[in-house]
Formats: structure tokens, sequence, C-alpha cells
């Protein structure tokens, strides 16, 4: 999509988008300030057809030269980022019905919900090329959805606003293209998506980002074998990779701004390529989504895929614990017993319950880095969603500050997560008689509490940590709103990106 920039319309797109906010009293001096024959007809169809500015509503001109599209936006008033998301997910839809090549926007009319001119283009990148994505590499006939070829962007506003237009679009094309590769990642078949193809996958990126580019930082990479892993005394993560035939990968890639750093954090995916349950096997409707639970890997590689463009101020270590979990006579037993490579003994209670203890092992790893701010994601429990539903991710920390300012990057960029308690009264639940702590609890209910309290017990006293369970979200069965398609939805990428920037 090729920026052309404009001061005054000439009609060169084939499309011209206009947003109306909700029950506007405007809606028709709005639609007659547009040149147009038998206006009287065209006013009288926009109350036959009750237009009335609700989201997704669409109302159509025709002329000679153009088309114009008025897209409700479902608001009243002033409109947020999600708001413009959610309208240019409109735009590509239509536009997947009726094809244009040149599309055009009108920055006074978009700009009339907000002031903000960065706000309306990061967010309109971000809903136009996420709204067009579609995995069909792997269909050749019978493609459900057709991605939209639009080749130009008229867009009209002063030559004033044209920098900050352009670097805030730049942002958001660059926050969609890293959600875009999660997606792409959580989306392939297990038989494809190995542990060795993450790997492979962090490499590409290192190697894309290196050297520096020109808006600074650059990308590092390190990927560590099974030997090297076993020297690391990562016991609690191997026992997991155990049964497959697939080897292991410890994934650990590094970003490094230009000049001095403001902070050190680690990103910790949990990277189960598949999960069979192990020897606790899965029914088979529980197992056929388990390629999946390489969700939170996902998101950390599609991070580190916006890194260098998004450019923040802070050094960033992506660690992922890349394995298989599957059931064979190699297979770590229910009732073993494991230690991380902090010494900690862990008894494996359930081998189903397998992402937390390759996460033990992740977390001390980001530690022995001297890494003091960590944020975890993965698919970690399914009482996450008996708890919250699909659309939302369990949030938990252990410090307040770290917690409001992810949080507040998750509203704006319309990524939902809701914080849990990390209840004190359950925090010895996971006690074991045998090790230092069980993989699960021994009483029913709070599943994901008693999950993230395990984790916690990896954390070392000073240490900063957030943990998101995005076993909801990480993949959409039923399409959420209009730039999220059914698949992976490349969950927290942005939330993240926007955070790591904010600090």
């Amino acid at each position: 999509m090729e920026l052309i920039f404009r001061a005054e319309e000439n009609q060169e797109e084939e499309v011209l988008f206009v947003p109306v906010l909700k029950d506007d009293k405007a809606i028709t001096n709005l639609i007659k300030s547009f040149d147009y024959e038998d206006e009287s007809d065209v006013l009288s169809r926009v109350k036959k057809e009750n237009f009335l500015g609700k989201k997704g509503q669409v109302f159509v001109i025709h002329d000679d030269q153009q088309t114009i599209v008025f897209i409700g936006t479902g608001q009243a008033k002033k409109l947020a980022a999600e708001d413009f998301r959610k309208t240019a997910g409109h735009v590509i839809a239509y536009l997947k019905k009726y094809k244009a090549n040149k599309i055009g926007l009108v920055a006074k009319h978009w700009l009339k919900g907000t002031s903000d001119i960065s706000l309306l283009a990061q967010s309109l990148a971000e809903g136009l090329y996420l709204a067009n994505y579609d995995f069909d590499k792997y269909k050749k006939v019978d493609k459900e959805n057709i991605k939209v070829d639009i080749k130009e962007i008229y867009v009209y506003l002063l030559a004033s606003q044209k920098v900050k237009f352009t670097k805030a679009w730049d942002l958001g094309k660059s926050l969609a293209e890293g959600t875009i590769l999660a997606r792409d990642l959580v989306n392939e078949p297990a038989g494809i998506m190995t542990p060795q193809f993450l790997a492979d996958t962090a490499v590409i990126i290192a190697k894309a980002n290196k050297p520096a580019s020109r808006q600074g930082g650059n990308i590092t990479v390190k990927i560590l074998e099974e030997e090297a892993i076993k020297k690391l005394k990562m016991n609690a993560f191997l026992s997991i990779a155990k049964g497959s035939e697939a080897r292991p990968k410890f994934i650990h890639l590094v970003y490094k701004p230009t000049g001095k750093a403001k902070d050190k954090i680690a990103l910790v995916g949990k990277g189960l390529t598949f999960d069979s349950g192990g020897l606790n096997i899965k029914p088979w409707e529980g197992m056929y989504d388990m390629k999946i639970d390489m969700g939170g890997a996902a998101t950390v590689l599609g991070v580190f895929q916006s890194l260098v463009a998004s450019n923040p101020k802070v050094e960033v270590h992506g660690i992922i614990a890349a394995c298989e979990n599957m059931p064979s006579g190699s297979a770590v037993k229910p009732g073993d017993v494991v230690r991380n490579m902090q010494g900690k003994s862990i008894e494996i209670a359930h081998t189903d319950a397998e992402g937390r203890v390759t996460l033990a092992d992740s977390l001390a790893y980001a530690q022995k880095q001297g890494i003091t701010k960590i944020v975890d994601l993965a698919t970690l429990t399914g009482a996450v969603i008996a708890a919250l539903g699909s659309q939302y991710a369990g949030f938990f920390s252990n410090n307040d500050k770290l917690a409001k300012a992810i949080l507040k990057q998750a509203k704006d960029t319309g990524e939902t997560m809701w914080q849990l308690p990390l209840a004190p009264e359950y925090k010895d639940m996971n006690k074991s008689k045998i090790a230092d702590i069980r993989n699960i609890s021994n009483t029913k209910g709070g599943g994901s509490i008693m999950a993230a309290w395990f984790l916690n017990h990896f954390i070392e006293d000073g240490v900063e940590w957030a943990h998101i369970d995005i076993a909801g979200p990480a993949y959409i069965e039923k399409s959420i709103n209009s730039y999220t398609p059914v698949g992976g939805a490349g969950f927290g990428v942005r939330t993240i990106l926007n955070w790591l920037r904010s600090i």
C-alpha cells in the first residue's frame, strides 16, 4: 500500500471512504457536502436504508468518476484507536466484495473523532493490514477470503501533517507485521511447526535485523542444542521433551537499542509446538488444536519481528524453550521428580500440565542473565477460559506498577486482559509431599491462579514479574472484530511493543 498525499481532492482514487459518527445529526449535511447528481434521491435513500452510522453500516454513492462509501463507526462522540482499527477493518471487508486498487481517505473527516493525527494514522495502518490477513497457504481452490490488493492510498491532509502521519503509519504497519508473523506461526500445522521451525524463525529475524538499521538497534540470537541445555541443568525443560523424537531447542534472542538502554527486560514465551498431553494423553477433541500451544513463543517472535522498526530504548531478551509433549516409552511419567536449573525439585503429578514445567527453566534462565523485569506469555490453562471466556487473557503480576503499565497498553491496543489475583490463600496449594513443588494443585478450582503461583515459585526476590495466560485469545474460533479473523490472533504483540516503547 503506497501512501500518496494530496492537499486537495482530485478524485484519482476509485473509492473514497468517509467515517460517520453514530446518530450524527450532521449525517445529511455530510453526505450533501459531496458533489453528486440526484441529491433528493440520495437523501431519500439515506432514510429508506436507515443509515445511522451504526458500527460497520455502509451507505454508498456512485458517480461517473468514483464511489463514495460512508462507513458507520458505531460511536456518537470521540473516537479511540480501537474505533479506527475496527472501521479500517470494515473498509477491507467492503473491498473484499467490491474490488478497488486505489482508495482515498480525507483526513478532515477522519479527524472528526479525534485531534490526534498520529493516533489516527497508526490505528488505520494496524486495522487495514490486520484485516487483510488470511492464512491460505495450504489451500489451492475454494479459498474463503480474497486478500485486497490496495496499490495506492490517497490521503488528503495539510502538508504540515504529512511527516507525523507517515511516521505513525509506519509504526502501525510494523506492529501489524509482527502480529501477522505471530498469526502465521500459530496457524502452521504441528508437522511443520516444530522446535526446529521456531529456532529457524528466530535466526531469520536476527539476520534481517543485523547490522543495525537506520532506525537504530539490532538483534542477535543464540540457539542452544540439547547438549548445551543439559550442561545448564535445565532438566525440567528436558523432562517434557523426552517423549518426542523432535529434539528441543532453547532460543535466546537479544535486542539492543542504539545508545544506553533505559532498562533490561525479558519476554518469555511458552514454546510447546504440540501438546498431546504426554502419558496423561488428551482426548482427541482436546488435542486437535494443540498446535497452538506455542502461542506465547509466537508472540515473543512477533515482538522481535517489529522491535527494530518500533525502536524502543530498552534492551529486550526473548527466551523460548521449544519442544513437543508426546507419549512414548521415554516420556516423563506421572509421579516423576525433576529439577530445574535453580535446583528446585518439581513433582510431575500430571504430564498435561507441562508448559509451566518448561517455563520453570525459562524463567530461571532469564534471571541468570541478570534481568529483574520479566513478562511471560503462555497458553497455560483451560481454567482461564472457564473464568474469563475466550476473548480475555488472564493477567497476574507481583508488581502493581508493572501491571498498571502493561494493562494500560492492552486497553489502548484493544487486546483485552483481566487482572486475576495472586491470592495468598492459594499459594501453598501446589505443595508436594516428595518435592519442593507439585505441577498441579491438590485441590479443584482456581486452576489459572494455581498455575501462576507455580511460576511465581521460580521468581527470585526483587524481580518484577508479570504472567499473561493467553489460552483464550491466542486462537480465535469465531471472529471477534473486523480486523481479527478466525485462527491465530497474534495476541499480545502490539500490547508488548507499545509497552516497551513507553518505557
